[in-house]
């Protein structure tokens, strides 16, 4: 929520500083996302006059002015049609920066005529959406003053963070309350110019009353709907608000002011009465915002006897609207229950100032004060008369009371805080105990007849304090988390028992695996954009009620995230991308567990010795994927490598790792061409998925390491040349030469691949070793040769010949 430092000291008394303010709101947990001062950025546009006006001689559309900006003339070429002679309005000298345009104004030539800067509009300053012409000031605007001193354009902005259970705050005065309970200065009186009401009031009612239990109106009529005034067009514009009209400005701004929202009715396009009632399951409702609504029987709304014109709490209905004609108005000033409001706008993902207020729990109290501020406003700037106000049902105001030992401050937020200062905190929030109502009626007098806990009545605009530990929260806040001591736990005697899961054992071991192979870690969302999940087969689930569309699907894959992180890294420079996470895939039957790597770029930079840079390749990401594997307790001897990786995958350049045909442990290889399209990357890039859930559990073995046993006998090689198909996987060839005799074969390894003279067309020469680890005994030569002829025999079943 943004507001400016001169809109909060409407409701603060305060000698504070800008940043003894943000440091306060801070410490009292309302986090300070950013400070902004819009007079900087137009320091350096100052007040000119125009001295003359001339046609420029090359342009009938273009005019020569000489302009004085405080420092003698200067000759400008000008295109508005408003530009003139003694016109006072806003120049840019060369040097200044022009946001609307997002360009640095130079010395230029403009068809052949020298112009020394500009005379600025409305849009080209961002104040604005008026472009017709350049400003026009007064005519006694002092020349050469910096313009945003002159227009009051130096006030800060601030943008606090509001928790969703701080709704009381979702306006300034709550704000300024809290600051004031703080010792910041002292909170104003709430007031308003008082009006005479004339005439019956109008026909409204509520027939709703779990979703809008009560509806209160005004109407004013006689009214003249123009420009609101200066200083709230200039308040709403320095927080980003669009001032519209006199009328829909004072319900915007009473909303942002007061955390109130209301609604403004065209009486003249509304048939009878107003009722707040549920909606028929499938009527309709054209919102402010030009979309139409389906609505249905839980949903609850605004109506007269022809239509819907509110969804009731979230948005009005155009039909209704205020226009430049509006002469009579209804204001409406209504309380919506939290729940119904939450569910509609969730259903109808319909998000609105209006709606995130009411949601949270607007005020109850405050339904006749907020309309006679309302229409205060109306009166004052809009003119007209008021009539009386029409009230329809009853909001809850029953009183919550709260039974609060003041020693739980110390017990439950680990502060001592003198019972005094306790009280005098709950009074200046707004919280009444016993007899004393606020903190200028506090007195150690009075204090003094409370005896036990204290009964403490809850504010009725702080609808998240529910029990004593809120109490206790209010205070430790008030006094600054800060303040709390660092105290440490008390430690138990005896040896700490192992909490870690082992899900969360084999997470640490492949996360520390991955970072000691050189890969750095990524943290992405969990959430994807249909057009990024789409190469991975799409998401299985998908948000009602995403934060954006581009945060809609839940990921079926880690690489999405990796991919963007990639794109964003190679596009700032970076050389080498390595990058892993560890995460969850959201799948259709369950979260999976799994480990993410992408290698893009360069896998090794040019030098001298190797030459040009090398690029990752299907067999980086492999040996990725077996390394993982091996630190995550995988048995990776007895891997199997696969085809099949998926779609995303490159044909031909990707392969899986199983053990057995359908225990799939990890993907791996290059990615195919049209992901890459999709992530905007060029050049190739390897990728890993390894399925942490998929790796079969260690059995239990204890705490102590097995003996350390080398083999007493020397171990015996032999190699074996075997002329294969060409298609045939030399894994394949390897795992069977392995398993001619388990007892004997402790391992077995590619060490030669050869095609050309002397292999016949459409197969190649695989050269494999075994090793042969005796245990009693040596091996005899007739043993060696059983050996050696159990491996060829198998051999010959997969399709291999020895070569002689």
């Amino acid at each position: 929520m943004k507001f400016t430092l001169s809109w909060l000291k409407q409701h603060l008394e305060t000698t504070a500083t800008i940043d003894q303010i943000v440091e306060a709101l801070t410490r009292i947990g309302l986090e300070v996302e950013g400070v902004e001062n819009p007079g900087e950025k137009l320091a350096a546009f100052k007040i000119a006059k125009v001295l003359s006006a001339e046609r420029h001689p090359q342009a009938d559309k273009l005019q020569i002015l000489s302009v004085d900006a405080g420092n003698g003339p200067l000759q400008v070429v000008c295109g508005a049609p408003n530009a003139r002679a003694g016109l006072v309005g806003v120049f840019g000298a060369p040097g200044a920066y022009v946001p609307g345009l997002d360009i640095t104004l130079k010395l230029a030539s403009i068809r052949g005529v020298e112009s020394n800067g500009m005379m600025c509009s409305t849009r080209e300053l961002e104040l604005g959406e008026d472009h017709d012409g350049i400003i026009e000031l007064p005519s006694d605007a002092p020349i050469g003053t910096p313009y945003p001193d002159y227009a009051g354009l130096t006030d800060p902005v601030i943008d606090v963070a509001i928790t969703p259970n701080r709704q009381d705050c979702m306006g300034v005065r709550g704000i300024a309350r809290d600051l004031a309970a703080a010792g910041l200065g002292t909170l104003t009186p709430l007031t308003f110019d008082a009006f005479t009401s004339e005439g019956a009031g109008p026909d409204v009612r509520t027939d709703d009353t779990a979703g809008c239990p009560a509806f209160f109106a005004q109407t004013v009529t006689g009214v003249t709907n123009g420009e609101s005034p200066e200083w709230m067009r200039r308040s709403l514009i320095a927080i980003g608000q669009k001032p519209i009209s006199a009328l829909v400005d004072i319900t915007n701004y009473l909303m942002i002011d007061l955390g109130r929202p209301l609604h403004v009715y065209d009486r003249a396009k509304l048939s009878g009465g107003l009722v707040a009632r549920k909606a028929k399951d499938g009527e309709q409702v054209v919102a402010l915002n030009g979309k139409t609504y389906t609505l249905d029987a839980t949903m609850t709304v605004i109506a007269d006897d022809a239509a819907v014109h509110d969804i009731g709490g979230i948005m009005g209905g155009e039909h209704s609207g205020i226009s430049a004609d509006t002469t009579d108005v209804l204001i409406e000033c209504a309380y919506f229950d939290p729940d119904h409001i939450a569910r509609t706008g969730q259903k109808l993902t319909l998000a609105s100032d209006a709606r995130s207020r009411f949601e949270r729990g607007v005020d109850p109290a405050f339904l006749e004060d907020g309309l006679a501020i309302a229409t205060a406003l109306v009166l004052h700037i809009c003119g007209g008369s008021a009539s009386e106000v029409t009230r329809s049902g009853e909001a809850p105001l029953e009183p919550r009371v709260i039974h609060y030992d003041p020693r739980l401050s110390a017990d439950l937020g680990g502060l001592h805080v003198a019972p005094e200062r306790q009280a005098r905190t709950l009074l200046s929030l707004g919280f009444t105990i016993g007899a004393i109502k606020s903190a200028d009626a506090f007195s150690d007098a009075l204090f003094s007849t409370i005896e036990g806990k204290w009964p403490v009545t809850i504010p009725t605009w702080r609808r998240d304090v529910d029990g004593p530990a809120d109490l206790v929260e209010e205070v430790v806040r008030i006094e600054g988390i800060g303040s709390i001591p660092s105290t440490p736990l008390p430690r138990m005697p005896g040896v700490a028992k192992p909490t870690a899961t082992p899900e969360q054992k084999l997470e640490r071991r492949a996360r520390r695996a991955a970072a000691a192979r050189g890969l750095d870690e990524a943290v992405t969302w969990s959430f994807l954009s249909d057009a990024e999940a789409a190469p991975f087969g799409g998401g299985a689930w998908t948000l009602a009620n995403p934060i954006s569309e581009d945060l809609k699907v839940m990921r079926p894959s880690l690489l999405p995230g990796l991919l963007a992180a990639t794109g964003r890294n190679l596009k700032r420079g970076q050389q080498s991308v390595r990058l892993f996470e560890i995460g969850r895939r959201y799948l259709a039957d369950a979260e999976r567990a799994t480990l993410g790597v992408v290698l893009a770029g360069d896998r090794r930079p040019r030098g001298w010795r190797e030459g040009k840079a090398a690029s990752f390749d299907a067999y980086d990401a492999k040996a990725e994927a077996i390394a993982l594997l091996a630190a995550s307790g995988a048995p990776v001897d007895n891997l199997q490598v696969m085809g099949e990786a998926g779609d995303a995958w490159h044909p031909g350049q990707s392969g899986t790792l199983r053990l057995g045909p359908k225990t799939v442990l990890a993907s791996f290889g290059m990615l195919h061409p049209s992901v890459l399209k999709a992530f905007d990357l060029d050049g190739a890039v390897a990728a890993v998925e390894v399925y942490l859930d998929a790796i079969p559990p260690k059995r239990a073995t204890g705490f102590a390491r097995p003996a350390y046993t080398p083999p007493a006998l020397q171990a015996v090689r032999r190699d074996f040349a075997f002329l294969v198909p060409a298609a045939l996987a030399t894994d394949t060839l390897v795992r069977a030469v392995k398993g001619a005799d388990k007892a004997a074969i402790v391992s077995a390894r590619v060490f030669d691949v050869f095609t050309g003279a002397g292999v016949e067309d459409g197969h190649k020469s695989v050269a494999v070793e075994i090793v042969l680890q005796p245990t009693a005994k040596s091996f005899t030569d007739e043993e060696i040769k059983a050996i050696a002829d159990k491996v060829v025999a198998t051999a010959a079943k997969q399709g291999a010949t020895l070569r002689v």
